[in-house]
């Protein structure tokens, strides 16, 4: 019975959602590109600072490139719903 609930507990605790991965056992949970252990955020920063999207990739060669585009078009997609941003972000 206990080795049934660790194993449900763990599949509730690694999530995927498109090329992010969150576990615990990951980088501290961070959200990371999957099968990497490159953090999302890195990319965002990256793009913060001015670097382009091939520079980070050239960086980070385990973050593949559709991995990236998925991501900023994740992001996107979040930061141009009407939606989602009253959901989330209304102050």
């Amino acid at each position: 019975m206990s080795l049934l609930f660790c194993v449900t507990l763990f599949k509730f605790t690694v999530m995927n959602y498109g090329p992010i991965n969150i576990d615990p056992e990951t980088m501290s949970g961070d959200p990371v590109f999957i099968g990497t252990r490159v953090p999302v955020q890195s990319l965002f920063d990256y793009i913060e600072t001015g670097e382009t999207k091939d520079e980070f990739l050239e960086n980070c060669p385990s973050a593949k490139k559709e991995m990236a585009v998925q991501m900023l078009e994740m992001a996107s997609k979040t930061l141009t719903s009407e939606k989602i941003l009253n959901e989330n972000f209304a102050l």
